[in-house]
């Protein structure tokens, strides 16, 4: 596992993360379309928010088991958190906002959220 840091665009919120990142996954949802993410995931213990907590807000849809966390002041949605099929707490990261990391290295797995 490789440790990163990220952050939103006015650098208001920042963060830490443990993962290994093999993939990045696209989503077709509304949202995730729209918003462009590229995103890998990990358990929600990998995480640690490192300032912001006072800038995030959170934006939820249908079944309201998303937190889709974005900041107030420059929009940008860093990460989110939710829970995988099996109930395991996880975040999602999108991987745009990682320190120095070249997204486009990776290989980009199509999902079909808008199907969900």
């Amino acid at each position: 596992m490789k440790k990163y840091e990220g952050g939103c665009h006015c650098g208001n919120i920042r963060f830490q993360v443990e993962m290994d990142i093999k993939e990045v996954m696209s989503c077709n949802c509304s949202i995730c379309s729209m918003r462009g993410h590229l995103l890998a995931f990990t358990p929600a213990d990998n995480f640690h928010l490192l300032k912001g907590e006072a800038f995030l807000s959170d934006y939820q849809f249908r079944r309201k088991n998303i937190h889709h966390l974005f900041c107030k002041v420059c929009g940008i949605a860093s990460f989110g958190k939710g829970a995988m099929p099996d109930g395991t707490q996880m975040v999602s990261i999108n991987v745009r906002c990682l320190d120095g990391v070249d997204f486009e290295k990776f290989p980009v797995r199509e999902f079909d959220g808008r199907s969900l």
